[in-house]
Formats: C-alpha cells, structure tokens, sequence
C-alpha cells in the first residue's frame, strides 16, 4: 500500500484501535503531531515507531515544531526560541543570524529525527507586516532578504540533520489580521505588492531547493476569490509555473475556519487537490476525518507520491543520547541556548 493524499492526527500518546483503524485506510499518507501525543522522548520514540510499523510504507510522520509559541514538544527537547530572535540579531549582526539560523536548524531537525518524526512545518516564511497576531514572531524579519537569508541558513541546518524542509504560508500570511484558525482572511493587495515583497523568500528558498510548500486558508481577491490553499491560478500557475516549484504541497489544516468556504470536508479536500495540493491535512476532529476517508474519491498521481516519498527523514538518524556525546551537536545546543539571552548589542554591519 503505498501513500495516500490525507495527513490525519491521532488522540493521545499511543494508538488506540481508532487510530489504527484510520491509518491503515488507503486514502492516508502520514500523520501529524500534536502536543497532546508528547509525554517523554521514549513515549514518542515508541509512538513514531508504532505508526511507521503499521503499514509496509511506513506513513510519513510530521510536526509543527518551529520555535517559539509553536514547538509541539518541550521536555527533553531544547527550546528553540522564536524566529523573530534571529531578525533581531540579523539587524546588528547578519553573519551571526545566519550561522545561528543553521544551528537552530540542526538542533531542530537532530531531535526530532532522533524521535522518528520526518520533517516539522517550518520555516515560516511570511514577512512581518507588524499586523498579523497569528504569525507575529514566528516570522523571522519584515525585509524580504532577511526572511529569504535566515530561512536559508535554518534550511542547511534541516538538511544536515536529514530533514527536509516546508515553507509557509504561500504566498503570504502576514499582511492580514485575521486568524485563518477562526476566520477567513482577505489581503485586498494587488498581485505586484505581493510579488516585490511576499513572494520574495518563496522564490528564492525554490532556487534554494525547498522541498515542500504549505499555502495559506487567505482570499487574495485581486488574484482569485477563492483561498490560496484552493485556488489552481495560486498553486498551479504561479507557485509551479511562475516560479517553477516541483516540491511537494500541503495544504493548511481543513478544519480551520479559513477553509470553510470551500464546503464540507470532501468538498474542501477535493478543491485543495484539484487545486495542485499534494496532500491535505485534516486535524482535531476525528468526526471529518471520518467524513472524509469514507467520501473522498481520489486517484493518486504518480507524481505525488513521488514528492511525498522525498519529504521521508533521511535512514538511520542518531539517538537523542547518542547527539549529546557529538560535539558538533553539543556546540550547535551551546549556540542555540544563547540565543535572545545574552546576545551582544554588535554595531551595524
């Protein structure tokens, strides 16, 4: 059985026979995590080798584990600090940023893949338009390039941990200030205002090589009426066309709020692949994932399988004991804890 298109959660720290039961429907491909599913590193390591175990291609195991307000995982785990800590360095002292943006991503990536989890959600890519609550910090900087350098440099540090890397939210979320979680948000900007600034660090992380995109539940209406997670001009004439990207998409989790003007689950999961999604995620509410598995009609096309078999974390990753007897581990922990502690105020570069 191979993957499907559909990214589910499960309820608590091990799988019950309801979780199981999803996961081996054909239409799933991997699982998300949450904070709920962490309550040790060893519960997790045995919850991630439980999932991969239940099909001969083992599902893909994702987590939005960025830094900041958003690390799913605390105990054990280091506290990656919010992005926004390396724009602020960024601003006195760019080289350092950048050295510390890979630092912070091979920590990031090292712990998770130790735990078998094969890639978090992240980097955040949005620029800081100093009016979006929900994305706030966990955007790096408000210049384009600095956004485009650090994510970068966090990239390089993914990578060396096996990771691979998804950027959000394509192509844009931090102009408008609402929520997408409880409302459906509209940036009335033309196509030009988003192209010279927000389309920026997308462009070049996919000259860069990012391997995967997660678009935004946001109306850009100057472009489509429709969100940018179902829109085929967002995904398919601009994000593959325009700038040419041929990594994996994931969509926004369909069960929030910004996704509900696409219909009922089935309608939303076949917009969002109609669209040029990948893969969609469904999360925090079992009834829809239900709904949906039981209604969604969708033949996977090879070339999406493809994509998806590339976002797996590189074989044979190195324990969570075993990282902290390598030194270049034990430097990059030193690094990353100081970091928005003890930083220095440098002069301009």
């Amino acid at each position: 059985m191979g993957l499907g298109p559909v990214m589910l959660d499960v309820q608590g720290t091990e799988l019950t026979s309801e979780d199981e039961a999803r996961l081996l429907h054909p239409l799933v491909g991997g699982v998300i995590l949450f904070k709920r599913n962490f309550s040790s590193v060893a519960q997790l390591v045995s919850l991630t080798s439980a999932i991969r175990a239940l099909r001969s291609t083992p599902l893909l195991i994702a987590v939005d584990h960025e830094g900041g307000r958003v690390q799913r995982f605390q105990e054990g785990f280091t506290k990656i600090p919010a992005m926004r800590e390396l724009g602020r360095i960024w601003d006195h002292h760019p080289q350092r940023a950048r050295h510390l943006a890979h630092q912070a991503g091979y920590v990031l990536g090292a712990e998770l893949r130790g735990c078998g989890v094969d890639f978090s959600f992240t980097p955040v890519l949005d620029i800081d338009h100093g009016s979006s609550s929900v994305i706030g910090d966990r955007a790096f900087h408000s210049d384009p390039q600095a956004v485009s350098e650090l994510a970068h440099h966090l990239q390089l540090g993914l990578r060396q941990a096996g990771m691979q890397t998804v950027g959000k939210h394509f192509p844009g979320h931090g102009f408008v200030v609402a929520d997408s979680h409880l409302a459906v948000p509209v940036d009335e900007r033309k196509f030009v205002d988003i192209e010279l600034c927000d389309l920026v660090p997308f462009r070049q992380m996919i000259s860069f090589g990012l391997t995967a995109i997660m678009p935004a539940h946001v109306i850009y209406p100057e472009v489509d009426d429709r969100p940018a997670g179902f829109s085929p001009i967002w995904l398919k004439d601009i994000l593959r066309g325009r700038l040419g990207f041929e990594g994996c998409i994931f969509s926004d989790d369909l069960s929030m709020e910004g996704a509900t003007v696409a219909g009922g689950i089935v309608q939303r999961a076949s917009a969002a692949l109609n669209a040029g999604c990948d893969m969609v995620l469904v999360c925090n509410k079992p009834e829809s994932a239900d709904e949906l598995l039981s209604g969604l009609h969708w033949e996977m096309p090879v070339m999406s399988r493809a994509r998806l078999t590339h976002m797996r974390g590189a074989p044979h990753p190195v324990t969570l004991a075993k990282l902290h007897e390598d030194g270049n581990f034990l430097k990059a922990l030193k690094d990353v804890s100081g970091i928005g502690v003890s930083e220095p105020e440098l002069p301009l570069a």
